[in-house]
Formats: C-alpha cells, structure tokens, sequence
C-alpha cells in the first residue's frame, strides 16, 4: 500500500466537488486519495432518520452529490465520523483528513495521522490575527453559539454572520460579509469546509479585508505532510 494514500471524509457525501479541487491544486504528485462520506448511499428519507436534528442540540450542514444541503443533528454525525475514520485506516490510509470544521471530542485513529481543521483552523487564526478582531462566518445561525468553543484562543472574541456555503445566493454572502464588517472585523474566515474560491472572491471584493479559506489552509497543511 503506497506510503501516500490520503483519506478523506466529509459529513456528506463524497466525492466532494467543491472540495476535492482545493485539495489537488495544493497536494504533491504522487499522493493517492480514497475519499469517504458519512452520508454515502443514503437517501433524504434515510438520512433524516438517522441524523435527526433534536430540540436544543447543536446541528451541522453539508451537501449531497446531487448538489442539496441537508442539516444533521450533530450527536449522531459523531459516531459515524467515527466508525468511518475506522474505515479508512483498515483500508491502508496512513494520513487521513476531516473535511468539516464542526468540532468533534475524542475522534481517534490507531495509526493514521489524523487531521481535525476544529483544532488545526482555530490555533494558526489565531497567530494570524495576534490580537486583531476576527469575524467568522458559518453557514447557519444557530452554529454561532454551538461551535464557538473553539475560538476561545482568540485574544479578542470572535464576531459572527452566518451564511450557507449550498445555498446563499452571492448578494446573501455579500451581506453576511458586510455585517462582520460592521462589526469591525479585522480578518473573516470562513468556518466551514464548504465554501469555495468563489465565495471568497465574494466576501474579499465586498470587504477589502483578508479572508482565510477553511479548506484551503487544511489542503496547505496537507502538503506540509505527504
């Protein structure tokens, strides 16, 4: 088994379009990728059985590969992140990778090296920003309080907007971007795995401010690895 095979798992379903070009542009040669979603095969029907949102629970967004979004209680994503990243280690992969920023407790791999952007993203912004007020967009409302835990190594607390990467129209993303501006966002970095080059362009143009790419910074730190 080559000593380069990468996994990758999203909580949708893979392969992710508007992922999987990111990570290319920025892999070495060589590297061979096996990619993986926690929604593979299922259905809408399915899917809401299994991951139902429950009142007062925190909820994640992902896309399915006929392009729709769905919204899943996170408690249940936890195991099946889980049970995947299992998956992929028996099948050889060595270095494997989290395509979504929700943040996660106690995910592990044997052997594999595993890469979890909740702990990777968090820590190099906050470097980045040294003080400066960061403003965070996420795809829904309600994430602005369940995963703001994360952000707690910021010296300044994080200002928030949310827009969804699946089905925001560009004039609704301006918006957002417009409000984190507002309120005197030095920097934005888009907190979730699915927005894409484009929607940075959008958020950049209606801004002037830097803006960090999710999956870009994990598709960098990738490279470091492989």
């Amino acid at each position: 088994m080559s000593a380069t095979l990468l996994g990758t798992l999203t909580i949708g379903q893979a392969p992710r379009a508007d992922i999987t070009p990111i990570l290319t542009e920025h892999l070495p040669a060589g590297v061979e990728c096996i990619h993986l979603g926690v929604l593979d095969g299922l259905d809408h029907a399915t899917i809401a059985r299994r991951f139902p949102v429950r009142p007062g629970e925190a909820v994640l967004t992902t896309r399915l590969l006929d392009g729709s979004a769905v919204i899943l209680g996170k408690s249940a994503v936890r195991e099946a992140v889980q049970a995947k990243l299992n998956e992929l280690e028996h099948v050889g992969c060595r270095t494997i990778a989290l395509l979504c920023t929700g943040e996660f407790h106690g995910l592990g791999c044997g052997q594999a090296w595993l890469l979890e952007p909740d702990l990777l993203v968090p820590p190099v912004v906050t470097a980045l920003t040294n003080g400066r007020q960061a403003g965070i967009l996420v795809p829904l409302p309600e994430q602005m309080a369940s995963e703001g835990a994360k952000w707690r190594t910021l010296a300044r607390p994080p200002v928030y907007a949310a827009a969804s990467p699946y089905n925001s129209t560009p004039q609704q993303l301006t918006a957002a971007a417009l409000a984190l501006k507002t309120q005197a966002a030095d920097v934005i970095v888009m907190d979730c795995m699915g927005y894409t080059e484009q929607h940075r362009r959008i958020v950049r143009e209606a801004t002037g401010l830097p803006v960090i790419l999710s999956n870009a910074l994990l598709a960098r730190l990738l490279a470091a690895l492989l």
